[in-house]
């Protein structure tokens, strides 16, 4: 079967590595290739390639220091935006692929990375919580409300974790904090109106 990038992409995210992983090699897709590599734990494959390409490549920058927490070895500082754009799609893949070693690896630098972007609790927090490890998920949040209480995304999440559990009124609460950090914060209106109709 004859792939186009878009298929490659595609397939790498449906975890179907073996068609997607040859397409990048033989069409120069270092990056792509890299990510592959670091799947198929080729960790030092993966490095090589990445240092490649780390001056073009904003990604690969990112890419070298999410194997250096993989590896426990981080030694350098991701940039902010770095950790806004790459953190959650990238431990969203490890998840998916079942690399729960890694996911445990970066999880150990999750202090750090939050003094860089204050965002980065609630980040890993949404992409456990997405990936059915609710209870981690929502310890996450309430870090992040200690370290950034200003996010009304937030407590919108935790608003919607404590409805999955059943708890509306503690729902209805986040809603309306939500609204107190933001108002007319469009999705906790809708949140709000919804409970404040069933109650």
């Amino acid at each position: 079967m004859d792939l186009n990038y878009k298929q490659a992409k595609e397939n790498f995210l449906a975890l179907n590595l073996n068609e997607c992983k040859m397409f990048f090699a033989d069409n120069g897709y270092l990056l792509e290739l890299a990510y592959c590599e670091l799947i198929q734990d080729n960790l030092q494959h993966a490095k090589e390639l990445f240092e490649k390409i780390k001056y073009q490549d904003i990604r690969a920058h990112w890419g070298l220091f999410l194997v250096s927490m993989i590896e426990r070895c981080a030694k350098t500082y991701p940039t902010y935006f770095e950790l806004r754009n790459f953190l959650e799609i990238d431990m969203n893949i490890l998840i998916k692929y079942g690399k729960g070693q890694y996911v445990q690896n970066i999880l150990v630098y999750m202090d750090f990375m939050n003094k860089i972007n204050p965002e980065v609790y609630k980040f890993l927090g949404r992409v456990l919580y997405n990936n059915g490890l609710k209870k981690e998920g929502t310890y996450l949040f309430s870090l992040a409300k200690d370290s950034f209480y200003q996010d009304p995304e937030l407590h919108y999440l935790i608003a919607c974790s404590y409805l999955e559990n059943g708890d509306k009124q503690m729902a209805l609460h986040y809603a309306k904090t939500c609204q107190e950090v933001l108002p007319d914060y469009c999705p906790a209106v809708n949140l709000e109106k919804m409970l404040q109709s069933v109650a």
